[in-house]
């Protein structure tokens, strides 16, 4: 059965893969970001493809835009099957004594407080319906922190320990929650880390061949297609010479 997917963050990277994958599973689509027209570029792009796809235009700190969009969804799209909470970013790799503090908040607003109300705008009709899937898209870097992870890291532990605690919250129902850990995937993700240092974010990823988008999705995919009592609750995704979010084996 066709799934509807809303899928945050979805104009680059894991969000833009995820989206390009659920289309191949045959799923409509409910895209959100901040920018405008590269969601209309995506959303062209998809219905060419023969996808059913609304987009949505809001910033996921922004909780009154947020709400407005989701309230304001058309009747046949209101039953959302499956929320990707992807939207996400890391900024600066300053110790934590030296950080910036408009990169702590962006990385928090974001990170933790967007994720928590996309949850508590979708999940109700979830619960009401007794049926629906979480896929909160977190990173190896909330198992352990590592040199200049501090906040960042806290926020993807966040986002484990509120993956969990919502598992709990829903286990009653037959609502499925699933934690993504990625580990090094080359996107926009260290250019956007670095405020834009091409040259410095291109150094993440040489001497090791890093994760894709589309390996990310593949599993995002994956753990949606399981049958209805499997839940796949947790995955640490990594590429093959990265042992953890500190130890990545270069040549």
């Amino acid at each position: 059965m066709n799934k509807i997917v809303l899928i945050t963050g979805a104009t680059s990277g894991i969000g833009l893969a995820c989206a390009r994958k659920f289309v191949e599973n045959g799923d409509k689509l409910i895209l959100t970001g901040r920018n405008e027209q590269l969601l209309a570029d995506i959303k062209k792009e998809l219905t060419e493809k023969g996808a059913e796809v609304l987009t949505l235009v809001f910033d996921v700190r922004d909780r009154e835009k947020a709400r407005s969009s989701i309230t304001a969804l058309p009747a046949e799209w209101k039953n959302i099957d499956v929320l990707v909470n992807n939207a996400g970013l890391a900024l600066g790799l300053e110790p934590e004594f030296e950080g910036d503090y408009d990169d702590w908040e962006t990385m928090i607003d974001t990170n933790i407080k967007g994720l928590l109300t996309m949850t508590r705008l979708i999940v109700p009709g979830m619960v009401e319906r007794n049926s629906g899937h979480i896929i909160n898209v977190g990173s190896v870097a909330g198992d352990a922190a590592y040199a200049g992870g501090n906040v960042y890291c806290a926020t993807k532990a966040a986002v484990k320990a509120l993956s969990d605690g919502l598992r709990i919250d829903v286990a009653k129902t037959a609502i499925r929650v699933t934690n993504l850990k990625p580990g090094l995937v080359e996107t926009n993700f260290s250019n956007i880390r670095f405020h834009g240092d091409t040259d410095r974010a291109a150094n993440v990823y040489k001497g090791i061949q890093p994760l894709t988008g589309d390996d990310i999705a593949d599993v995002a995919v994956y753990a949606s297609n399981a049958p209805a009592h499997v839940q796949i609750a947790e995955v640490l995704i990594l590429a093959t010479h990265q042992a953890s979010g500190s130890v990545i084996i270069r040549k």
